[in-house]
């Protein structure tokens, strides 16, 4: 008997373009950090991999001003500064029987697992573009006087370096040991209270007016120390769609599934984001 022409094929399971367009789909809900950024899809197509992208200048911290007297105006600068173009990937290789008689969806836990190893590495530069953020180089940076481990009292005194733009939404990530201690705060808000008016997923409370996120990926040399952002700080610049490409083994009779994806992620505003440091003996 002839196979019908509407029969499903080891091949239709592979398609690179389906498995391509749910991978993506799976990539934006997969990135924690993305409501934060401003995510660009400009420089799709263009050549080289090295780019010149626009950078927002801080316009100073605000100052007393008398009754009467002007408000000093500040002028808005944009400056550009290259960025490097990175390619990122990962890969899975699925035998044939794990496909026709493999417990669950093979294929599409494949699917998930790149788009999260994808969205991690996308996440680790974000939070690696906050972590850069010095004082010399033109950012808002605090350092707690006292406190080994930051406080509720930490992120009043920081938000005041975004001056007169201190209201608005804004999020704080932080690690379990901050977390902790920010919940002994009498300023602390659970999630159940605010749980409408949440900005970013993962949101557990609010204190001072700022939803707190915890994350596991401040660790190592960032380890104790936390990031006000507010939406628009970072940014996302997208070289290239993800690409997806299939290759058969014909010898072990398995499938290599690789996903790759070329971006670049950086500070956008400097003037939206606060890198707070913890005192250290």
């Amino acid at each position: 008997m002839a196979l019908a022409e509407t029969a499903t094929k080891l091949t239709n399971l592979f398609n690179p373009e389906v498995i391509a367009d749910l991978l993506d789909v799976k990539l934006i809900d997969a990135l924690k950090f993305a409501p934060l950024a401003k995510i660009d899809t400009t420089l799709v197509g263009s050549a080289g991999n090295t780019v010149k992208l626009p950078y927002y200048s801080y316009i100073g911290d605000a100052s007393v001003v008398a009754e009467g007297a002007d408000i000093p105006i500040k002028q808005l600068t944009q400056t550009t500064k290259p960025v490097q173009i990175q390619k990122v990937g990962n890969g899975v290789q699925i035998t044939d029987e794990a496909v026709l008689s493999g417990y669950g969806d093979p294929i599409g836990e494949a699917v998930r697992q790149l788009a999260t190893s994808i969205a991690s590495k996308m996440d680790n530069d974000l939070l690696a573009s906050l972590a850069a953020i010095t004082t010399a180089s033109g950012g808002l940076e605090y350092t707690s006087a006292s406190n080994t481990t930051l406080t509720a009292d930490d992120i009043a005194n920081a938000l005041t370096l975004f001056g007169e733009d201190i209201d608005g939404d804004k999020v704080i990530l932080v690690d379990a040991t901050t977390y902790a201690n920010l919940r002994k705060s009498t300023t602390w808000m659970p999630a159940s209270d605010i749980s409408a008016d949440t900005y970013l997923k993962g949101v557990v409370g609010q204190v001072q007016g700022t939803q707190v996120v915890v994350t596991n990926r401040i660790k190592g040399a960032n380890a104790g120390k936390a990031f006000i952002v507010k939406p628009g700080a970072l940014a996302l610049f997208l070289k290239r769609d993800t690409l997806v490409e299939t290759d058969r083994d014909i010898i072990n009779k398995s499938t290599v599934i690789t996903a790759d994806k070329h971006y670049a992620s950086y500070l956008l505003n400097s003037g939206k984001a606060i890198k707070l440091n913890p005192h250290t003996a």
